[in-house]
């Protein structure tokens, strides 16, 4: 039952005036009870046999009534396929079969068994939906029928993670409220297991299974969803785990896409957040029709021959595509981005040995969620701006690089590690990653958090609490993302201690979670230092480095160009350290204080390079040499 919001069906549904009238059936399952079913079919006889697409929802199968998905609509007259909906157990006409704890991939496989019987069926079954449509076709799957020839799953993935629903230690707050909404009821359970104990980890271990998996999977994910880690992580697991005869067949589209099931923005459309990418209309419905005409009906349209990955890069606006992300980020370089206490974000090494930043967090007031990777109904969801409601406050620390004089494309998940320490026996700190346009605004990409009694680890054993003003260090790690930061905006770093109702606001009191109890205003710091260097590490493609070019006379470096060692030296400033990096802004070498410095660059890739040297009174100085070989 993981993952659970939904795109309710078709986009703009309610606009049909006249719905369709499917037969309604009665399935039975092995354990004798009945679930109900609307059957979409132009001729029953038997005279025409189709292929069928089977939809198991818990949202309502008769929403489906208004509009097939895929694009058909209302047009089932011309539809090559059958549609079968059906509605889960213990979900509205289902819900008399409810059984608690029961197998829902069973009753997939029940539904399949029911279907290749009837004289309209052609024997192949297909499986579409997505989030928890999504999450029920991977336990049909993994029972293996026999008729069950292909599933597509969007925006879900059948893991039970603690991750996903306490990351960083935190309680995803809004996530549950939706959830209980939507009538899983999971918040006491998970209540009950704020700390990771043996109940995850078997949860963990029961619903990680891609070597059950035997048929071709086509998997489709969006950059701003929510469960996008997780699809990422199954689908190298089905390229590795999954049955031989079938790892070369799994396919995966991502685009710029959402969660959806409220708003305007839904997978597949144009719209995401406050941006619309109409380079990426009708992809997802034309490639999963692609997908079913290849294995339901047997056409040879090329579907064998599509990229493996192709996955869309918001802001340089293309389609790219890949055989294993997991290689593909491994072929990104990496800049180190450090936060100063001016509020620059650069790849200069803090000079001064004391610079800290500090903010206060009370719980009462804290900083609101705008958008981001949310599923309740009245949050909004997606990259949204946050320069009005969030960095306005003055419970926020906020580091922006200088305007980029070139396009920077990251590539896999960007790290923070921050120095913090804090007056709060315990308190969370919480980022978030904006891209900045030239207008001001403030488009949130990523979000995490860390709550610090956790910053060792989840376990009730791991649980440590802060002492008064120590410095501790944290390590943040977002979700992946492709996305292109342009000319002339800004990379930005927000750090506050709550994005509510995003994640449970901790209380600071050190006391037991989820909880009634006093609340106390924590005075938070950031340290940004030579001692403390807190920093973010981004997977690039190149960076322009953007560091002032001052007195460029005084480093002398011979031979330049060099071709195997290069000697670098000051000439009327005394050194504190020296840092070298390459064209791409990656720093290659660091040494402390020396007038002179000998460099092997045998193994140093041919280009151009950056030296800095900085003084005793916190000149900075820089030089360019190339290497060729």
């Amino acid at each position: 039952m993981k993952k659970s919001f939904i795109l309710i069906v078709l986009m703009a549904s309610h606009f049909f005036s006249q719905p369709l009238h499917p037969f309604v059936k009665q399935i039975p399952t092995r354990d004798g009870k009945w679930l109900a079913a609307d059957c979409y079919v132009n001729d029953t006889t038997g005279a025409t046999k189709y292929p069928v697409i089977l939809i198991q929802t818990p949202y309502n199968r008769l929403r489906f009534r208004y509009g097939l998905p895929l694009g058909i609509g209302t047009n089932i007259a011309s539809c090559p396929y059958a549609f079968v909906i059906v509605d889960w157990r213990g979900f509205y006409g289902s819900a008399l079969a409810a059984v608690p704890g029961y197998d829902r991939g069973k009753d997939g496989y029940d539904v399949i068994d029911w279907i290749v019987q009837q004289p309209w069926s052609n024997g192949k079954v297909g499986t579409w939906g997505p989030s928890a449509l999504g999450g029920i076709q991977y336990q049909t799957a993994a029972k293996y029928h026999p008729a069950h020839v292909c599933a597509a799953p969007l925006v879900a993935a059948p893991m039970f993670n603690y991750r996903d629903y306490y990351p960083g230690g935190v309680l995803r707050t809004e996530y549950i409220e939706q959830l209980d909404s939507l009538g899983y009821g999971l918040s006491p359970l998970l209540l009950a297991h704020p700390y990771y104990d043996i109940y995850w980890y078997y949860a963990e271990l029961k619903t990680f299974y891609p070597d059950s998996i035997h048929i071709p999977m086509f998997l489709i994910g969006g950059w701003f969803d929510h469960n996008i880690q997780d699809m990422l992580d199954f689908f190298q697991a089905l390229q590795t785990q999954s049955d031989p005869q079938v790892r070369h067949k799994h396919k995966f589209l991502i685009g710029p896409w959402e969660h959806g099931g409220h708003g305007v923005a839904y997978v597949g459309s144009t719209q995401a957040g406050e941006l619309n990418f109409p380079e990426v209309e009708g992809w997802s419905d034309s490639l999963t029709l692609r997908f079913f005409d290849y294995y339901l009906r047997g056409i040879s349209n090329g579907w064998e021959n599509e990229a493996t990955i192709r996955y869309f890069v918001p802001q340089k606006n293309i389609w790219d595509s890949c055989s294993s992300w997991e290689a593909r980020v491994a072929l990104q370089d990496t800049i180190t981005l450090y936060l100063h206490d001016d509020g620059k974000l650069n790849n200069l090494f803090p000079s001064s040995s004391a610079g800290n930043l500090s903010f206060t967090y009370d719980p009462h007031d804290p900083s609101p969620t705008i958008g981001g990777m949310t599923l309740r109904s009245d949050l909004l969801q997606g990259p949204y701006d946050q320069s009005q409601l969030v960095e306005s406050r003055n419970d926020i620390l906020i580091f922006s690089t200088e305007e980029l004089s070139m396009p920077v494309t990251v590539q896999g998940g960007i790290k923070v590690i921050l120095y913090v320490s804090s007056d709060a026996k315990d308190t969370d700190f919480a980022l978030r990653l904006t891209d900045v346009y030239p207008d001001g605004r403030s488009i949130l990409l990523r979000e995490q958090i860390q709550r610090m009694r956790f910053r060792k680890g989840f376990t009730q054993a791991d649980e440590t609490f802060m002492e008064n003003d120590s410095i501790y260090r944290i390590e943040l790690k977002c979700e992946d993302i492709a996305y292109t930061f342009t000319q002339g905006h800004k990379i930005r770093l927000d750090i506050t201690s709550s994005n509510y109702p995003r994640y449970d606001l901790n209380l600071n009191n050190g006391g037991p979670m989820y909880t009634a109890g006093d609340t106390i205003v924590a005075h938070n710091k950031v340290y940004c230092n030579a001692l403390y260097p807190s920093k973010m590490i981004v997977p690039v493609d190149q960076f322009p480095v953007s560091i002032q070019n001052i007195n460029p006379s005084e480093i002398d470096i011979y031979p330049n160009p060099a071709c195997d060692y290069l000697q670098i030296s000051s000439k009327n400033f005394t050194p504190t350290e020296w840092h070298v990096y390459d064209a791409s802004g990656k720093e290659v070498f660091h040494s402390t204080a020396n007038n002179q410095i000998e460099l092997n660059v045998t193994t140093w890739r041919q280009g151009l390079y950056v030296v800095l040297g900085y003084g005793q009174n916190n000149e900075i100085f820089q030089k360019t040499f190339m290497i060729l070989h």
